[in-house]
């Protein structure tokens, strides 16, 4: 793994934004598809996590994967501000991508 591209670390909820998840991909439009559609089981599926709520992109794969791991450790009120930041209205961002 490695080399240049487009990164994406991404967080998904659910529609009742009790539950977070955050992944990393390098197509999001595509991996959001998947997520909607149930396409790959597993906890988004298992939770019915479709709602786009945050990004960011990198064009490093380990500075991607470096970042999922960070976020992934946060404590949850940490995630929950970078979300409010960057998307206040937890709107379903999948629309803008």
């Amino acid at each position: 793994m490695g080399g240049k591209g487009q990164y994406y670390v991404y967080m998904l909820t659910n529609k009742n934004n009790r539950v977070l998840y955050i992944g990393i991909t390098n197509d999001l439009p595509r991996r959001i598809y998947e997520h909607k559609n149930k396409l790959i089981n597993g906890f988004t599926k298992r939770y019915n996590l479709n709602k786009l709520i945050y990004y960011e992109t990198t064009e490093d794969i380990f500075s991607a994967l470096e970042r999922e791991k960070q976020l992934k450790n946060w404590h949850r009120e940490w995630k929950l501000n970078l979300i409010n930041n960057f998307n206040p209205r937890w709107v379903d961002l999948s629309d803008y991508i």
